[in-house]
């Protein structure tokens, strides 16, 4: 372990601060991450600071701040999004508070390019840049003695420096893979403004990962549950390793809210029992429409379940410890860090397991890495490629993908589209948010992009590839967690993955959500949205457009399953929707 940090990330509650930090360790320096009012003089080893982004606005009282001194430390500084904003705050400049906010991909133009003296913030960098915006405030005047450096359509200030002073800051987020040269302007900053040296080898990982394992495990045995997918096997092939196969056990808990053939193919796996517990998890979800709401029962149902089969097989006695495949964003998603906005309660961080986890009963080895790396470290392991290219399944299985409704109500038809009476999870300005969603008739990701920064009030917008009755007759109506539902969200997503994997679509993208929405006519009450999304950590993601002939397909396919009267197509990026819909 590092004695010292050369970066240290201050973090003020946004979704990508841990991010930061492990961008920089990517790029060879070791960096750690901090609470943002931590004081100047505790800072003094660092050689530069970087301020994440956060969900706050910088004149709330209660909003995150910094030490002022850190920007007369000698340090250099970086300011990320509220960063930015914190940073023109603190030192003169004028932030204006935002209504609508500004997500996803946009263009940033660098000044330089006009009057061609380049920043260092930005060397080797020319021509108009993609990259990622979240936020709703804007600097509108840059503090006494900062330049300008460029700007977006829409914020005409997206980075700013002092070079004298050592401070820098952009409104955009350099650190997401969205940002096209977002690698190139960290490490300008590391190696060209700061002056650091490499010190920091992510081959280090796994030797770090078993010595935390050994210590948090102690003489205890490990119990997984295990889901099937990359993140739980991974984390229970690291515990073999590290404990010994030996004093490692497994079981794959069937919920009844698994996709088609994925209990058959755990059955296959060697040391691992199957537990059945449809009954008991579809019964406490039976009425239970809330988002939210399902999250928490399908965890509080798993820690019961856990309870049922550690007893049954006598592993109360002190000697067990609970195994878990948490990665980083199911745990800042969840709020798991102080200033952090919830955005959706992960069933692996209900109360229960929080429970868990303050008893010193849980080994979670991934928990500060994501999914690109959770991926490197089971290729180091030697797991085979077919487990770890798995796209990601939720742990809540079907249950967060199969909408419910507490009402009935039709479209409401608006100059850009229609907006329907549902609601879905995003995450706008590193915020949680909960809102509508608009479909348009194009299959138009840019004018979708447009549509979410201009109209308040919405967070997605989907497409409407083919229905069986035009838009407005459709409805929305009262509906549940039903047996039905569910083997009709099972056969669309079937249908999908079949078709997907057979065209080689599913190799060019990271994953496919297929939702079932409570959309359609008194025969067929259910439409399906199609979200196939390209990202690396799941932290940002762009909705892609599939190639014609096989959304054809797809969507003829599944018109013709019973109970389904349309397909539509989710356009929006993440931000300011989230992968799942719920």
């Amino acid at each position: 372990m590092k004695s010292a940090a050369q970066i240290v990330v201050l973090d003020a509650g946004g979704q990508y601060c841990h991010l930061i930090a492990r961008k920089v360790r990517d790029l060879g320096v070791y960096s750690e991450v901090r609470p943002s009012e931590t004081p100047a003089a505790d800072l003094a080893g660092a050689t530069g600071l970087i301020i994440s982004g956060g969900p706050n606005s910088v004149y709330d009282p209660s909003s995150p701040t910094v030490d002022p001194a850190i920007f007369a430390s000698g340090a250099c500084v970086l300011g990320i999004c509220y960063g930015q904003q914190l940073m023109a705050h603190l030192l003169g400049g004028t932030v204006q508070l935002g209504d609508k906010g500004e997500y996803g991909l946009a263009t940033l133009h660098l000044l330089a390019d006009e009057a061609g003296s380049a920043s260092p913030l930005f060397h080797g960098i020319s021509g108009p840049q993609q990259i990622w915006m979240s936020h709703r405030d804007l600097v509108t005047a840059a503090p006494p003695g900062f330049s300008v450096l460029g700007g977006t359509a829409t914020c005409s200030i997206a980075a700013i420096e002092a070079p004298a002073r050592g401070l820098y800051a952009v409104q955009f987020h350099p650190e997401v893979v969205h940002t096209s040269r977002g690698r190139e302007i960290l490490s300008n900053f590391l190696f060209g403004i700061c002056g650091c040296r490499r010190d920091w080898d992510p081959r280090h990982r796994v030797p770090q990962i078993e010595d935390e394992i050994r210590q948090a495990v102690g003489g205890r045995n490990v119990f997984f549950f295990v889901s099937g997918g990359v993140d739980s096997t991974v984390a229970c092939a690291l515990c073999q390793r590290a404990l010994g196969a030996g004093r490692v056990q497994g079981v794959y808990v069937d919920t009844g809210l698994m996709r088609e053939g994925e209990t058959d193919a755990m059955r296959s796996m060697p040391g691992l029992s199957i537990e059945s517990a449809e009954a008991q998890f579809l019964g406490a979800l039976a009425g239970v429409r809330d988002p939210e709401q399902k999250r928490h029962i399908i965890g509080e149902e798993f820690v019961r379940v856990q309870e049922r089969i550690v007893e049954s097989r006598h592993l109360l006695d002190g000697h067990w410890i609970l195994g878990q495949g948490t990665i980083y964003p199911d745990t800042i998603e969840s709020g798991g860090t102080e200033k952090a906005a919830v955005i959706k309660t992960h069933h692996n961080r209900v109360p229960g397991i929080q429970r868990l986890i303050e008893a010193g009963r849980i080994v979670e080895p991934l928990r500060s890495y994501y999914k690109d790396e959770v991926r490197e470290i089971g290729r180091e392991l030697g797991l085979p490629a077919d487990v770890l290219d798995r796209h990601p399944f939720p742990g809540p299985g079907l249950a967060i993908r199969c909408l419910c409704s507490e009402i009935e109500a039709g479209v409401q038809a608006t100059p850009e589209g229609c907006i329907l009476p549902l609601h879905s999870v995003g995450v706008q300005g590193d915020s949680r948010s909960y809102a509508p969603v608009l479909s348009i008739d194009e299959l138009d990701h840019a004018r979708a992009t447009e549509l979410i920064n201009r109209i308040s009030g919405v967070n997605r917008v989907i497409a409407r590839v083919r229905t069986a009755a035009p838009l407005a007759d459709l409805r929305v109506r009262v509906s549940a967690l039903t047996p039905e539902r569910l083997a009709r969200l099972r056969h669309a997503d079937a249908v999908v993955r079949r078709l997907s994997h057979s065209s080689g679509f599913d190799r060019r993208i990271w994953q496919f959500p297929v939702v079932l929405i409570p959309l359609g006519t008194s025969e067929a009450p259910d439409s399906v949205v199609l979200r196939p999304v390209d990202s690396v950590d799941g932290m940002t993601a762009q909705s892609v457009a599939m190639p014609n002939d096989l959304l054809d397909s797809i969507s003829t396919e599944l018109l013709a399953v019973e109970g389904i009267s349309g397909v539509f197509y989710d356009l929006t990026n993440k931000p300011p929707a989230t992968i799942e819909w719920e």
